[in-house]
């Protein structure tokens, strides 16, 4: 597998295979990938004391399974000129999930999304430049959405990632 291909994870719409133990050397290569995604294959063999032959079928068999599902950058939002951050939950008409996260993908600065149980159908996360172009989503992309019964907004004030070295 190129590292083009591993670069872009499994193919779109394919369904991956059931999910394998993972074993020490396994967990410790996701653990350094995720630390340093850009980290060599022979630096990942070295720090888990395997060949760079054996690291790089286990990281390609990770990729496959769908364990790994990509390499990027993590990015802080606020120095990328996306200095206003907010959680909004959606109400939506019933059964219209795939519908809707189709066109929640669209959206301008949309970083997650998740269809969760409780008061609320989804919770998505924006960056935008400014609290006008967080309105402009909210008040207008979103409710223009026939499927959305009505929103929420949670600005955020401050955030941080958790996963290693972010």
């Amino acid at each position: 597998m190129t590292p083009e291909q591993m670069a872009e994870g499994p193919e779109a719409g394919a369904v991956p295979p059931p999910p394998r133990p993972l074993d020490a050397i396994d967990q410790d290569i996701l653990q350094i990938l995720q630390a340093d995604g850009r980290a060599s294959i022979r630096s990942v063999a070295e720090r888990v004391h395997v060949s760079r032959a054996n690291a790089y079928a286990r990281i390609n068999r990770l990729v496959e399974d769908g364990v790994i599902r990509g390499f990027g950058a993590r990015v802080d939002h606020e120095r990328a000129g996306h200095s206003t951050s907010a959680y909004v939950t959606l109400k939506i008409v019933q059964n219209s999930w795939r519908t809707v996260r189709e066109q929640l993908r669209e959206l301008p600065g949309a970083s997650h999304i998740a269809l969760v149980g409780g008061d609320f159908d989804v919770l998505l996360l924006v960056h935008t430049p400014d609290n006008r172009a967080l309105r402009e989503l909210v008040l207008t992309r979103l409710q223009e959405i026939p499927e959305v019964l009505s929103t929420r907004t949670l600005l955020v004030f401050e955030e941080e990632d958790l996963e290693p070295n972010g």
